[in-house]
Protein backbone atom coordinates (compact mmCIF):
# COMPACT_ATOMS: atom_id res chain seq x y z
CA UNK A 1 0.00 0.00 0.00
CA UNK A 2 1.45 3.34 -1.02
CA UNK A 3 1.10 6.33 1.30
CA UNK A 4 1.88 9.81 0.02
CA UNK A 5 1.60 13.49 0.86
CA UNK A 6 1.54 16.56 -1.35
CA UNK A 7 2.05 20.23 -0.54
CA UNK A 8 1.18 22.87 -3.14
CA UNK A 9 2.15 26.42 -2.22
CA UNK A 10 2.06 29.70 -4.11
CA UNK A 11 1.25 33.33 -3.32
CA UNK A 12 -2.05 33.28 -1.42
CA UNK A 13 -2.55 29.52 -1.81
CA UNK A 14 -1.57 26.56 0.35
CA UNK A 15 -2.98 23.06 -0.07
CA UNK A 16 -2.00 19.83 1.63
CA UNK A 17 -3.27 16.40 0.62
CA UNK A 18 -2.48 12.93 1.93
CA UNK A 19 -3.32 9.61 0.30
CA UNK A 20 -3.32 5.97 1.27
CA UNK A 21 -3.84 3.24 -1.33
CA UNK A 22 -5.19 5.81 -3.78
CA UNK A 23 -7.69 7.39 -1.36
CA UNK A 24 -6.81 11.09 -1.28
CA UNK A 25 -8.00 13.60 1.30
CA UNK A 26 -7.20 17.22 2.14
CA UNK A 27 -5.50 18.13 5.38
CA UNK A 28 -6.25 21.66 6.61
CA UNK A 29 -2.91 23.37 7.11
CA UNK A 30 -2.51 27.12 6.71
CA UNK A 31 0.20 28.67 4.62
CA UNK A 32 2.92 30.79 6.17
CA UNK A 33 3.39 34.44 5.17
CA UNK A 34 6.33 34.56 2.81
CA UNK A 35 5.79 31.00 1.60
CA UNK A 36 5.68 27.51 2.94
CA UNK A 37 3.55 25.80 5.53
CA UNK A 38 2.57 27.07 8.99
CA UNK A 39 3.41 23.62 10.36
CA UNK A 40 7.03 22.51 9.99
CA UNK A 41 8.33 19.12 8.97
CA UNK A 42 9.58 18.27 12.45
CA UNK A 43 6.11 18.89 13.85
CA UNK A 44 4.62 16.67 11.15
CA UNK A 45 7.22 13.99 11.87
CA UNK A 46 6.27 13.99 15.55
CA UNK A 47 2.60 13.96 14.56
CA UNK A 48 3.32 10.92 12.35
CA UNK A 49 4.86 9.08 15.31
CA UNK A 50 2.00 9.98 17.64
CA UNK A 51 -0.71 9.23 15.07
CA UNK A 52 0.81 5.91 14.06
CA UNK A 53 1.09 4.71 17.64
CA UNK A 54 -2.41 5.92 18.53
CA UNK A 55 -3.99 4.18 15.55
CA UNK A 56 -1.97 1.03 16.13
CA UNK A 57 -2.96 0.93 19.81
CA UNK A 58 -6.60 0.69 18.75
CA UNK A 59 -5.76 -1.96 16.13
CA UNK A 60 -3.74 -4.07 18.55
CA UNK A 61 -6.24 -3.58 21.37
CA UNK A 62 -8.94 -5.07 19.14
CA UNK A 63 -6.63 -8.02 18.38
CA UNK A 64 -5.99 -8.56 22.10
CA UNK A 65 -9.66 -7.91 22.97
CA UNK A 66 -8.80 -4.94 25.18
CA UNK A 67 -11.33 -2.11 25.35
CA UNK A 68 -9.87 1.40 25.16
CA UNK A 69 -11.87 4.41 26.27
CA UNK A 70 -9.16 7.03 25.79
CA UNK A 71 -5.70 7.22 24.25
CA UNK A 72 -3.25 10.11 24.41
CA UNK A 73 0.11 9.95 22.66
CA UNK A 74 2.84 12.59 22.75
CA UNK A 75 5.99 12.50 20.62
CA UNK A 76 8.97 14.83 20.80
CA UNK A 77 12.48 15.31 19.44
CA UNK A 78 15.26 17.87 19.46
CA UNK A 79 16.33 19.54 16.22
CA UNK A 80 19.60 21.38 16.84
CA UNK A 81 20.04 23.20 13.55
CA UNK A 82 19.66 23.39 9.80
CA UNK A 83 20.56 20.12 8.10
CA UNK A 84 21.00 18.20 11.36
CA UNK A 85 19.04 15.03 12.08
CA UNK A 86 16.68 14.91 15.02
CA UNK A 87 17.96 13.56 18.30
CA UNK A 88 16.31 12.24 21.44
CA UNK A 89 13.21 11.11 19.57
CA UNK A 90 10.76 9.67 22.05
CA UNK A 91 7.09 9.12 22.57
CA UNK A 92 4.77 8.13 25.36
CA UNK A 93 1.17 7.07 25.65
CA UNK A 94 -1.53 7.21 28.28
CA UNK A 95 -4.39 4.75 27.99
CA UNK A 96 -7.69 4.64 29.84
CA UNK A 97 -9.10 1.13 29.79
CA UNK A 98 -11.00 -1.40 31.87
CA UNK A 99 -8.12 -3.81 31.26
CA UNK A 100 -5.61 -4.63 33.97
CA UNK A 101 -2.36 -2.71 34.26
CA UNK A 102 -0.44 -5.76 33.00
CA UNK A 103 -2.71 -6.07 29.95
CA UNK A 104 -2.26 -2.38 29.16
CA UNK A 105 1.52 -2.73 29.50
CA UNK A 106 1.44 -5.74 27.17
CA UNK A 107 -0.55 -3.69 24.65
CA UNK A 108 1.94 -0.80 24.87
CA UNK A 109 4.94 -3.13 24.39
CA UNK A 110 3.46 -5.13 21.53
CA UNK A 111 2.26 -2.02 19.72
CA UNK A 112 5.71 -0.44 20.04
CA UNK A 113 7.14 -3.36 18.07
CA UNK A 114 4.63 -3.17 15.19
CA UNK A 115 4.10 0.61 14.84
CA UNK A 116 5.18 1.21 11.25
CA UNK A 117 6.45 4.79 11.54
CA UNK A 118 8.50 3.94 14.62
CA UNK A 119 9.86 0.85 12.85
CA UNK A 120 10.77 2.94 9.80
CA UNK A 121 12.73 5.47 11.83
CA UNK A 122 14.49 2.76 13.83
CA UNK A 123 15.54 1.05 10.61
CA UNK A 124 17.11 4.25 9.27
CA UNK A 125 15.49 3.75 5.88
CA UNK A 126 17.12 5.51 2.91
CA UNK A 127 15.42 8.62 1.53
CA UNK A 128 16.08 9.71 -2.03
CA UNK A 129 15.19 12.77 -4.06
CA UNK A 130 14.03 12.07 -7.59
CA UNK A 131 13.36 14.41 -10.51
CA UNK A 132 9.78 15.63 -10.82
CA UNK A 133 9.51 14.20 -14.35
CA UNK A 134 10.29 10.69 -13.10
CA UNK A 135 7.20 10.63 -10.88
CA UNK A 136 4.57 8.11 -11.93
Amino acid sequence: MQISAQVHNSAGHHAVHVATAGTRQPLPVAGKPGGGSSVNGGEFLMLALATCYCNDLYREAARLRIELTEVEVEASAWFDGIGLAARDVCYRARITSTASASQVEQLLRETDVVAEVQTTLRAGVAVRREPWAARA
